[in-house]
């Protein structure tokens, strides 16, 4: 199976992160970040990755080091679990509808981490959960992994519905993405023989 841990500590945060690729979509999540708990759990079920995230943040600053070092952690953890990356998918993009938002994501496991996100929020927070952050999130996530990530929300009205979007739509191409692909014939999809 193909999975990792990692854990990072600062003076900020500790955080450890478990993800196995080929799971079932079990996740155990605490960062503290009721928000975030829940995207996470998304992540993991629609992903069907097994997910492990256990963090203590300093939330009595805010949000912010918690939900961007939990990003940089998964990061880390799915590179790692990713191994050489030889016979994988690479490619993978979705159109991710949820209610009334309509979220495009596409992804490349290119080893060259590039984000865009065009993404609005019509409100400032979630909750108490504050709507730049999941930006933050994928940028941590993207640059740790190694992902060219392209997030875009054609449309939609609620700021619960397009974040969820973001959360299923990453969960659904990373998903594709890292399966195997038998014609592959256990190859680097790649000219350079490397990603």
């Amino acid at each position: 199976m193909r999975a990792a841990s990692v854990s990072r500590r600062t003076a900020e945060t500790d955080v450890a992160v478990s993800i196995a690729l080929d799971g079932t979509g079990k996740a155990e999540i605490a960062t503290g970040v009721g928000f975030l708990d829940h995207m996470l759990e998304l992540f993991a079920r629609h992903g069907l990755f097994d997910l492990s995230v256990k963090v203590k943040g300093d939330l009595h600053v805010d949000q912010h080091h918690t939900t961007e070092d939990t990003g940089i952690a998964l990061g880390q953890a799915i590179v790692q679990a990713l191994g050489d990356k030889k016979g994988i998918t690479r490619y993978a993009d979705i159109h991710l509808p949820m209610d009334e938002t309509l979220t495009r994501v596409a992804l490349d496991i290119s080893g060259r981490p590039f984000l865009v996100f065009k993404t609005a929020f019509p409100t400032e927070k979630i909750g108490v959960f504050d709507t730049e952050l999941v930006r933050e999130f994928f940028q941590a996530l993207a640059i740790n992994a190694g992902l060219t990530l392209h997030v875009e929300t054609l449309y939609g009205e609620n700021s619960h519905h397009i974040a969820e979007s973001c959360f299923k739509g990453l969960a659904r191409v990373l998903r594709h993405a890292v399966s195997v692909d038998p014609k592959e014939g256990g190859r680097v999809p790649s000219t350079k023989g490397t990603l």
